[in-house]
């Protein structure tokens, strides 16, 4: 996560300012700039002569908003199950730019890319972003789908003679052995944490979600390589079983959680487990993927989960576990990440749980808490000025006037 620094001091007046860490809001603040991180916060003052002064007095500012679950260097998803097919690593590549410029103006400062179909496309990525070649948030990067043969990581629905180039099989593993052996992989090769597909895919023809993919043994043995190596693993399960092996075999977050159980939300929340549930992205697959004609075993997939993992996050909601804001974001279009903040509040959700999903929370997950999250002294000064009140009104985080990130004014 290295950012060049900035050696100039910068004061920001904010009109309003948001502390996810105390839940509180404050009035006329200052913020003190230097080096690219946030020195101190004072009331409004007077300025030392010839200060640089960036002027959100009129604005809402809180700290930069983190997605745990994006795609940024993919294609995205359309009808045609050979998309990622289509494009070439370098085009990738060239998406992945624009998506993270796109990400980066709608005020995510910080994700965790989990997952390109193409190797190590996000490990790029987070290097281009981090040597100052392409604007864009801080990245953690998985480098690649740790995956069964033909499970929910796969590029999948194609005829059998097809065949899948091989760095988009880069994580497909056999049993646990070879899992130790690709998991070492993928960190040799720059991963910053591992991403494992534990149960069949929503999107990937000829899995069910329900259906428990990696073993126990399999995921303990990419458990154990990642701690050893001062890291975590998420697990994209879907389904109640999966969601309990996978929790029980040691991974630090459940991505989607669609079909979790009670006996499930009291596991994640006995052994501090966070739960990163997409729960707009179901509304948007339902609609676009009606009108464009998404298969149909993808739709009838589609509809299976997403009342009730809205049902399962309200349970979550109410039980205190862990929650961060994971959207899946490349699914559906990039940039528009914050429309789900409307859903967590209908869910269950206040306001401001809302923000700390999406900030102290989210850091909290991806070990970056003393980084970024909030904008508490020796944080990096990641952050954004909205014109609504989003404690008032949620949607107004879904326009973001301004962004700074590093000490820089990005937007």
């Amino acid at each position: 996560m290295a950012i060049p620094a900035h050696a100039e001091t910068l004061y920001v007046r904010a009109g309003r300012l948001i502390d996810p860490e105390t839940g509180t809001v404050s009035a006329a603040r200052l913020l003190r700039i230097e080096d690219g991180r946030v020195a101190a916060i004072t009331a409004d003052a007077k300025l030392p002569d010839g200060a640089k002064v960036i002027d959100w007095s009129g604005f809402t500012v809180l700290p930069g908003l983190i997605d745990c679950h994006v795609h940024l260097a993919d294609t995205g998803q359309t009808n045609n199950v050979a998309e990622p097919l289509l494009h070439s690593p370098m085009e990738i590549a060239f998406m992945g730019a624009r998506n993270a410029r796109t990400t980066l103006m709608a005020g995510f400062t910080s994700v965790h890319n989990v997952g390109s179909f193409r190797a190590y496309a996000d490990v790029e990525l987070r290097n281009a972003i981090n040597r100052g070649d392409v604007i864009g948030p801080r990245m953690s990067a998985v480098g690649a789908y740790i995956t069964v043969p033909g499970g929910g990581g796969e590029v999948t629905g194609l005829s059998p003679e097809v065949a899948i180039p091989a760095d988009m099989r880069v994580g497909v593993v056999s049993d646990a052995a070879d899992t130790t052996r690709k998991v070492n992989l993928l960190f040799q090769n720059g991963a910053d944490s591992i991403k494992l597909i534990a149960t069949g895919a929503v999107l990937a023809q000829g899995t069910e979600p329900g259906q428990i993919e990696l073993t126990g043994e399999e995921i303990r043995a990419a458990v154990d390589v990642a701690n050893a190596r001062g890291s975590w693993v998420t697990a994209h399960a879907h389904g109640a079983a999966g969601i309990k092996l996978a929790i029980n075999s040691g991974v630090r977050a459940i991505e989607h959680a669609s079909l979790i159980d009670d006996e499930g939300i009291a596991l994640a929340k006995a052994k501090g487990v966070w739960l990163d549930m997409d729960i707009y992205n179901g509304d948007y697959i339902d609609d676009v993927g009606r009108k464009e004609g998404w298969p149909a075993d993808m739709l009838r997939k589609n509809t299976e989960t997403t009342e009730a993992q809205r049902g399962g996050f309200r349970k979550a909601v109410k039980a205190g576990v862990r929650l961060s804001f994971g959207t899946d974001a490349g699914v559906y279009p990039h940039g528009l990440n914050a429309r789900q903040f409307k859903y967590m509040v209908r869910y269950g959700m206040s306001p401001m749980q809302a923000i700390q999903s999406a900030t102290t929370s989210a850091a909290a997950l991806m070990g970056w808490s003393k980084d970024v999250g909030a904008l508490s002294p020796g944080h990096y000064a990641d952050m954004i000025a909205v014109a609504g009140d989003p404690l008032a009104d949620i949607a107004a985080l879904e326009t973001v006037a301004h962004v700074i990130k590093g000490g820089e004014l990005i937007k």
